[in-house]
């Protein structure tokens, strides 16, 4: 297959506008018409794994870190960037990452973060915001099922574990055609009233383009009226952090226990215990010490993340026991997800995991 269709697939499948502002998610090297056979992937892109996707002729690798988040002004080798992207030019290998829209995906990291330590009734902690549209279009009453039918195809109307979520409302439409119209119904020149239905349902941001064409070709008028409204919902499914429960409780030690066996972590740090059971734990992939208060009013025991600052131990307080086990160790998992997808959808594709540890902290 070509690039393109292994891209595309990866932008909707894990939408690239549920990436935070400062990500740079997407294709980082390669063109889209090259075809390709073969996939390595990795959590971060490093000369190591460059060498090991040369090595195994390897067409595309696959991170979870991007390579390139600043400005590259050049290709002279002074940046192990710089390195890396020329590596890849040379041997015409591409890069491709899913970074913060991998963490705010439905089945993301965090959520294989709870999945691997044995969480229950898993949602999410930090729901995501102005994601959601509405569309609101007029049909007439000949076409509802059919344009309906299109719209719910192209992936318009999902409300969590429901599906062709819609609103209908019956009336009447007026319009009048000029000379140059071709109109599906009534006169030129003349007022036209028709039986028509408003149509109301939701879909995804990124989706917006794909539906807007599903409504045009199916919809049977010439001018085609719609609306789209964009909304402050909170969705559920998506967002960062997870929170979750065990369905039997354990030990501050023996969590701690857990987490080093799971993520094979090193040296985790920890604040004070509290002497209570573990019960319900929050977590988030990667650095998440900004959900501490968030875990806090969850009514977590625990939340388990990474990157937590010195300062931001205080905020335990004897409420919530927090654990950091290393950023590297929180996301490790995040090669199964995308391997998963690519799997599912293009099963005769290549992919494999890389072999190289790629984690840049040592301990003594």
């Amino acid at each position: 297959m070509k690039l393109k269709d292994l891209c595309s697939f990866l932008d909707s499948g894990v939408p690239l506008s549920f990436q935070e502002g400062y990500d740079n998610s997407g294709l980082q090297v390669g063109l889209p018409e090259r075809e390709i056979s073969s996939a390595l992937v990795t959590l971060d892109v490093t000369e190591e794994v460059m060498n090991e996707a040369v090595a195994g002729k390897i067409d595309v690798i696959i991170s979870h870190h991007p390579l390139i988040f600043n400005g590259i002004m050049s290709l002279a080798g002074k940046s192990y960037t710089e390195r890396i992207l020329y590596e890849a030019v040379k041997n015409d290998i591409a890069v491709y990452s899913a970074h913060t829209n991998l963490d705010a995906f439905s089945n993301g990291v965090s959520r294989k973060m709870s999945e691997k330590i044995g969480l229950e009734e898993i949602r999410v902690l930090s729901p995501s915001g102005n994601k959601l549209l509405k569309l609101v279009t007029y049909i007439p009453e000949s076409h509802i099922e059919a344009v309906r039918d299109k719209l719910f195809e192209s992936g318009a109307g999902v409300i969590g574990n429901y599906d062709n979520c819609g609103f209908t409302t019956s009336g009447t439409g007026s319009f009048r055609a000029n000379e140059m119209a071709k109109p599906f119904t009534g006169e030129k020149g003349k007022i036209h009233f028709e039986k028509e239905i408003r149509f109301e349902t939701i879909l995804f941001s990124h989706l917006k383009e794909k539906v807007i064409k599903a409504l045009l070709n199916a919809h049977p008028y010439e001018e085609v009226a719609y609306d789209l409204y964009a909304l402050e919902n909170k969705n559920a499914e998506i967002g960062l952090g997870c929170v979750g429960k065990f369905h039997n409780p354990v030990s501050e030690n023996e969590f701690l226990k857990l987490v080093c066996s799971v993520f094979n972590a090193k040296g985790i740090r920890y604040s004070k215990l509290t002497g209570k059971s573990v019960r319900k734990v929050a977590l988030c992939g990667g650095s998440g010490a900004s959900l501490i208060n968030l875990a806090i009013s969850s009514e977590a025991d625990v939340f388990l993340t990474s990157d937590i600052k010195y300062h931001d131990f205080f905020k335990a307080e004897n409420k919530i026991l927090l654990v950091d086990t290393g950023h590297f160790e929180s996301e490790k998992f995040s090669g199964e997800i995308l391997k998963d997808l690519i799997i599912k959808k293009f099963p005769k594709f290549a992919v494999r995991f890389s072999e190289t540890n790629t984690n840049p902290i040592n301990y003594f």
